[in-house]
């Protein structure tokens, strides 16, 4: 019989790939249809920061120039700025939710829907200023 407390841990590169973080191994483990609900969710928000990032391709090699010089390169970066920040967010909010089932807490409240569809109502309204202007 071993103990598993002598056997020799993982240093570097290899433990990163093989520790669980601490939050995973605090509290009470979930039911694994809310893990799993949670995991789904986190993969359509990087599902959208994807789509987001293929947004910012597109205005700036496919989006004919705008009369502002510049604006497609501005649009775009904004564009990719947002998806990475998207990205982030999304992850935070998995880690907060994981963490909250584990104490068996209320889900932290997260305004990541609202500031998304507000950033999105903002590039469409510069979108469309530009064509107009066009």
């Amino acid at each position: 019989m071993s103990d598993e407390s002598s056997a020799p841990r993982p240093s570097g590169r290899a433990r990163w790939r093989t520790s669980p973080p601490g939050w995973s191994v605090e509290g009470n483990e979930p039911d694994y249809r809310f893990t799993l609900a949670n995991e789904r969710t986190f993969l359509a928000w990087v599902r959208t920061a994807l789509a987001l990032i293929a947004g910012s391709v597109a205005l700036v090699q496919l989006v004919p120039s705008f009369t502002v010089p510049g604006a497609r390169r501005v649009l775009g970066v904004g564009v990719a700025l947002a998806a990475a920040a998207l990205a982030v967010v999304a992850y935070r909010r998995w880690v907060g939710n994981e963490t909250a089932m584990r104490h068996a807490g209320p889900l932290p409240y997260s305004r990541m829907p609202a500031i998304v569809a507000i950033l999105l109502a903002a590039a469409a309204v510069g979108v469309a200023v530009l064509a107009a202007l066009k």
